[in-house]
């Protein structure tokens, strides 16, 4: 399966689940609407945000130069356009059949301004996840990179010390011998 269609649907997934649970929440409680939607919202918006945190990292372990970074920006968009439409439509239909409190607007405001609605809020966290992750993994192999040299320069100091002492015992032999040093 191309990794856009998974990403997208298994966002489509979560966000019918997320409509229906909202859809009950609020029928059983009106008046806490609003702390429900924003739940709602939130549980999309974390796992767009992770999974695409879990892609950055990914990437960035698998291409250590940055110019070979796959293209995760299009992936993350396919994914949320397809989440956004198919999400709607699901929950246009379920809302239509008779599932109440998940669906009140017509097709077409569903499929437009809710599809809209839903890619962007799966693209921009997940785009943000992605930048997060190859920022935190690119840090971590600079400072490996940097332990790295540091242990090389102290092995060259180390060798070089060595080199000076063993130089200077010389010179001191040759000195002690009365013989030119050159």
């Amino acid at each position: 399966m191309v990794s856009w269609l998974l990403r997208g649907v298994v966002m489509t997934a979560v966000h019918v689940v997320a409509r229906i649970l909202l859809g009950i929440a609020v029928v059983q409680s009106p008046l806490h609407s609003t702390a429900w939607k924003t739940i709602a919202v939130a549980a999309v918006v974390f796992i767009a945000l992770v999974w695409g945190g879990f892609d950055g990292i990914r990437d960035a372990r698998a291409h250590p130069d940055p110019d070979d970074y796959d293209d995760l920006t299009i992936r993350w968009l396919k994914a949320g356009v397809f989440a956004g439409l198919f999400s709607c439509l699901i929950c246009w239909i379920l809302g239509t059949i008779g599932v109440q409190g998940i669906s009140e607007s017509s097709f077409f405001i569903e499929i437009i301004a809710g599809g809209s609605f839903i890619a962007l809020l799966i693209f921009f966290p997940a785009f943000f996840g992605a930048s997060i992750g190859r920022w935190l993994t690119r840090r971590d192999q600079r400072k490996e990179q940097r332990r790295l040299d540091d242990e090389s320069n102290r092995e060259t100091s180390d060798r070089d010390d060595d080199t000076a002492v063993i130089e200077r015992t010389d010179d001191r032999r040759v000195a002690n011998s009365g013989a030119d040093p050159a």
